[in-house]
């Protein structure tokens, strides 16, 4: 028997100026199924799901809901259209509670927070959720900020839901749980939507698989009956090599040594504690943890960008092999040692590169001082700026283009590539595939191999549990700013990682290696 159409997609178009988000797209999620959009960086993806949420409005095209046309000018409209996004960066009040969180925006005049607690209580109870509704949101995880987003979508009658990377930054325990509670609301006829690039993930919970590709409808296919080098080819319009080659690290040697680290932030709370590790030449080392636990700060730390409390940084020279105490330098003499830090926050432009700017302008952020007048030289920059675009096939009219005007994923191509292109000795990279589709995600993955054979000792902070196993030689694993444990990624487990990264101080022994 065939399902329901919960929202239907006709001949959708959306332009921002000359560029074309989306261009004809006929698209169909059934209610009663977990349905995941995949594409590349660039492909449209989130830009439909926004018109569908009412935060975009389509140039041409129509929308039915349940079947029947809508017109969908607001988020408004679509929670009046019983449909709920929940973003990849939640939209919280932090000194609320769950409770209050949910309720607000809704307009029934005075709240009856005791009414809607046991509302929110039914809700957990008929999916599985934990969630108390008088904790405070800056006492959550991200796995319980993420609960109370869609409980409050469903606390507003959503029966259509929208998930934007809702696995990005889960243990794999908490990734089990979200799934168990996804297939609950499927069986209890919710539409749910997902947009991932976690192909493994698009195998294990969803039904359907839709591709976009150049923001055009490629297909659908049911899950059962693809697979992940399938779905590849449709998303990138080739065949696509998903592995990862690791090779035995050659003379490793110490290049980095971190000994007791302690770093205190602005408001006076221990952000690292008690950190030591060691990093290797020829090796990758990866560090894992929930996000929050002290990732940032430790790699701003090696670079000079964190306020240190006590503690030793060591660098050992490759040139010199002279020991250099990195707490004594400045920022730009520290990457003139040549460690460099390439870091992928959430506002990939709140790190290192100007949106105003063009791509040429922003590689000679980091060159400019080198010049021997006091006129700026152009062709290296440019150069470099042409390189970037065409090894890591950066989408965008050319280098005068403003960084601000191109996607995320690829505004995070050029941040990387031009910190891997000024040949560092120590490369530190923070969430360098976050966001990025697979083909792009793999190019970095070879880039960060590169590094590794030609000597350089790599930091490499990730969020896919799977990633980090198959690319690293070690994994370090990051808790409360604290060190957990450092493993063997030949030999370790996603389970034994997605423990580590919530072990409590109490619970801490003699992991380290």
């Amino acid at each position: 028997m065939a399902k329901q159409a919960a929202i239907e997609l006709v001949n959708i178009t959306k332009t921002f100026g000359k560029v074309v988000a989306n261009k004809n797209v006929n698209l169909v999620a059934n209610y009663g199924e977990i349905l995941s959009i995949l594409g590349e960086n660039g492909s449209g993806k989130t830009t439909l799901m926004n018109m569908i949420s009412g935060i975009y409005f389509p140039d041409e095209g129509q929308i039915f809901v349940g079947g029947e046309e809508a017109v969908i000018a607001s988020p408004k409209d679509s929670y009046g259209y019983k449909i709920g996004m929940i973003h990849q960066h939640f939209k919280l009040v932090d000194v609320f509670t769950a409770a209050e969180n949910i309720v607000l925006g809704i307009d029934e005049g005075k709240y009856n927070l005791k009414k809607a607690t046991g509302k929110i209580h039914e809700i957990c109870d008929t999916y599985g959720f934990e969630l108390d509704p008088e904790k405070k949101v800056y006492t959550m995880s991200v796995s319980e900020k993420q609960t109370v987003e869609i409980v409050k979508v469903l606390y507003r009658g959503a029966d259509i839901l929208i998930l934007d990377e809702p696995t990005a930054v889960l243990t794999p325990q908490e990734i089990e749980k979200l799934f168990a509670v996804l297939r609950k609301m499927r069986e209890a006829g919710k539409a749910i939507i997902i947009i991932t690039h976690k192909l493994n993930e698009v195998m294990e919970i969803s039904d359907r698989v839709s591709v976009l590709r150049k923001g055009e409808y490629i297909g659908s296919v049911n899950t059962s009956e693809t697979t992940q080098e399938e779905l590849t080819e449709m998303m990138v319009g080739k065949k696509v090599e998903l592995n990862i080659t690791r090779k035995e690290p050659k003379d490793p040697k110490d290049r980095l040594v971190v000994k007791g680290l302690e770093c205190i932030n602005r408001s006076g709370v221990k952000v690292l504690s008690d950190v030591s590790f060691t990093a290797r030449s020829g090796e990758i080392l990866g560090v894992a943890g929930i996000a929050g636990s002290g990732q940032r700060e430790l790699l701003e730390a090696i670079a000079g960008l964190q306020k240190i409390y006590s503690g030793e940084i060591t660098y050992i020279n490759p040139k010199t092999d002279k020991t250099e105490n990195l707490r004594d330098k400045t920022p730009r003499q520290i990457r003139e040692l040549g460690v460099r830090l390439s870091f992928v926050p959430e506002d990939r432009l709140g790190m290192g590169l100007v949106g105003n700017m063009d791509i040429t302008d922003n590689m000679m952020l980091r060159s400019y001082r080198k010049g021997k007048t006091m006129f700026l030289e152009r062709k290296t920059p440019k150069d470099l700026a042409e390189k970037i675009i065409d090894e890591l096939q950066v989408v965008t009219p050319g280098t005068t283009t403003p960084v601000r005007m191109l996607s995320g994923g690829n505004i995070q191509k050029i941040l990387v590539g031009r910190e891997i292109a000024a040949a560092p000795k120590l490369l530190m990279v923070a969430y360098p595939v976050r966001g990025l589709d697979i083909n792009s995600s793999y190019t970095i993955y070879d880039l960060l191999n590169e590094q590794k054979e030609k000597g350089v000792s790599v930091i490499f902070v990730g969020e896919d549990l799977d990633v980090l196993l198959d690319l690293c030689d070690r994994i370090m694993v990051i808790g409360s700013g604290r060190v957990n444990g450092i493993v063997d990624a030949r030999t370790a487990t996603k389970e034994e990682l997605g423990i580590l990264m919530t072990k409590t101080k109490a619970e801490e022994g003699d992991t380290n290696e």
